[in-house]
């Protein structure tokens, strides 16, 4: 038992020491000699774990931005009140992460997959299945909002999925490199807006 609690916590070790360094430098600038130096590992006790350098970027994200997405942006979801609100507040919280030290796994999304775009299908489609749970979450408890009244019955519950991802990976993007809380704040306000807009007109009375 302790044994394996030992070996989970060195592979979470290397795995946000190496999702620090792809990050930073990008994956192809980022040799193996360069991971073996900085999680100061040899050759051998890093094939021990995986069997390429490819093969440790999947675990990566298998076990560290699949899990911070989810429990982010997928697991507020799970609710049977007015999901609008709850999603407002799941955004607001996740946008909040980037301000600790804590690396901001789900959002480097938009990093990565520019970088892969054409370079590397099985990533790429890696990446995209990323925000495909979350998309299909966030349709499904829009839709079931319909069906208990919160949501206007005339709303595309896909295109306000589409619109709310979107937004909301292009204001991460501007975060990462903006410290003005007021953008956010000012992000937050027009999405309540948009959100006031497609409620339901009986539950907003």
């Amino acid at each position: 038992m302790e044994q394996n609690l030992r070996k989970r916590e060195t592979m979470h070790r290397l795995c946000a020491k190496g999702l620090e360094i792809f990050h930073k430098k990008g994956y192809y600038n980022t040799s193996l000699d360069d991971i073996l130096k900085e999680l100061s590992l040899s050759k051998g006790a890093f094939y021990h774990h995986f069997k390429s350098k490819e093969d440790f970027f999947i675990y990566i994200l298998q076990n560290l931005i699949v899990q911070k997405v989810y429990v982010l942006l997928v697991e507020p979801l799970n609710t049977q009140e007015n999901p609008l609100p709850v999603i407002l507040d799941s955004l607001e919280n996740a946008l909040e992460s980037g301000k600790s030290n804590e690396m901001v796994y789900g959002f480097m999304l938009n990093d990565f997959l520019t970088e892969f775009n054409k370079r590397n299908a099985e990533i790429s489609s890696y990446l995209k299945d990323i925000l495909k749970v979350w998309e299909v979450n966030l349709v499904s408890v829009l839709k079931r909002g319909k069906i208990d009244g919160y949501i206007g019955r005339h709303v595309d519950c896909e295109g306000v999925a589409t619109y709310i991802i979107a937004s909301y990976m292009g204001m991460r993007t501007l975060l990462i490199e903006n410290t003005n809380r007021q953008l956010k704040y000012q992000y937050i306000q027009q999405l309540r807006h948009y959100f006031n807009s497609i409620e339901e007109r009986t539950v907003m009375a």
